[in-house]
């Protein structure tokens, strides 16, 4: 563990809190803040007791400014190279962690820290907060894997303008654009994500795993070979205790109790 712990956990009723906490620097990303998160995500994807990720910063001024220009200032190419990749593998964690994982943006989110939150499953953004890719303003690119899932989510003319122009937009257009699905005031964010991760939670952990997976591979393939993912998931997941307990609970107009709840 690093001497100076800027990724807070907390762990409540299944749910993990990670906290970007660089408050300083707006909780921007350094290397030892990328190796504790990489460390904690390893950790939190072995750990049982847990089922569901909010991802959050400190403060309220901002979820996190992205990576720390000053130590990319004097980097090398090469460790500039391999500072991006590590936050790649992280993003691709995020993405493949097999838990749910919700990013509550407290505050405002640019660059590396919007691409982290890019990688999670679902986004809230607290009233009045900016989210955007300014690397071009630098001189930079968004290495992170901003290039990739930010067409994904926003379409690819809207990412294209966002990216080249590195231009931020507010929570409400954020919304608007599918960047975000809620919007809440800065002291119910983590209100507000905490009630979709229960929401979700409430579900067969079966199918929501098996349905996140299907529609991020999905994404790669084409429409035919897309929808037979679905198919063969349908049938996977119709082997699992969870569909006959969900089935018969719809038949006999019951709640059904799912495993792992």
């Amino acid at each position: 563990m690093q001497s100076t712990q800027t990724v807070l956990y907390e762990e409540t009723d299944g749910v993990a809190t990670l906290t970007l906490h660089r408050p300083e620097a707006l909780n921007a990303l350094d290397l030892p803040t990328l190796e504790q998160l990489a460390e904690m995500l390893d950790a939190i994807a072995a750990r049982e007791s847990v089922a569901a990720v909010i991802l959050t910063g400190s403060g309220t001024k901002a979820f996190s400014a992205g990576a720390d220009i000053r130590y990319l200032s004097r980097a090398t190419p090469l460790e500039v190279r391999e500072f991006a990749r590590l936050a790649v593998r992280i993003a691709h964690r995020i993405e493949h962690l097999g838990k749910v994982i919700v990013a509550a943006l407290n505050g405002h989110a640019y660059g590396g820290g919007l691409e982290l939150a890019e990688a999670c499953m679902l986004r809230v953004a607290a009233h009045g907060s900016l989210l955007g890719h300014p690397e071009v303003r630098i001189g930079a690119v968004a290495g992170f894997g901003g290039t990739t899932r930010l067409a994904r989510l926003v379409g690819r003319g809207r990412a294209a303008e966002m990216l080249l122009r590195g231009r931020a937009v507010d929570a409400d257009e954020a919304l608007r654009i599918g960047l975000v699905q809620e919007v809440a005031d800065a002291d119910r964010v983590m209100e507000v994500s905490r009630a979709i991760v229960r929401d979700i939670l409430g579900n067969s952990p079966a199918a929501v795993r098996l349905t996140w997976e299907a529609l991020h591979r999905g994404l790669n393939m084409t429409i035919d070979e897309s929808a037979e993912l679905g198919a063969d998931f349908f049938g996977l997941v119709a082997a699992t205790d969870d569909f006959r307990r969900g089935t018969r609970a719809f038949v006999d107009k019951t709640q059904p109790a799912y495993s792992g709840r």
